[in-house]
């Protein structure tokens, strides 16, 4: 099976730039051991079961909490399909082969 799931989880009260706070999400990600995309609009993780995602979303919130964010913002997207594995590349290379040469 193959579970994608996009998120964008930052703080709403910290200013105008997110970024050092994105990057401590990330690295929540990256502990995780799961193939991940960073996009500039959030990021999208590949995982083989539902539990393996829903469980990092908590412990991306606990970060920024613990950097002082009293107020998040976040947005989850799931794109759930039991028969097919490596669709973090193998949806963006199905596009490409339709587009030809980019």
């Amino acid at each position: 099976m193959s579970v994608l799931m996009e998120i964008a989880l930052f703080p709403t009260d910290v200013g105008e730039s997110k970024s050092k706070y994105v990057a401590k999400v990330i690295e929540v990600i990256k502990e995780s051991g799961l193939e991940y995309q960073l996009t500039p609009m959030g990021t999208v993780l590949e995982a083989e079961k539902l539990e393996e995602l829903t469980s990092l979303i908590p412990k991306m919130y606990e970060v920024l909490e613990k950097m002082g964010s009293r107020r998040v913002y976040g947005v989850v997207k799931f794109d759930i399909r039991p028969s097919k594995t490596n669709r973090l590349k193998q949806k963006v290379e199905s596009v490409k082969k339709r587009l030809g040469q980019i």
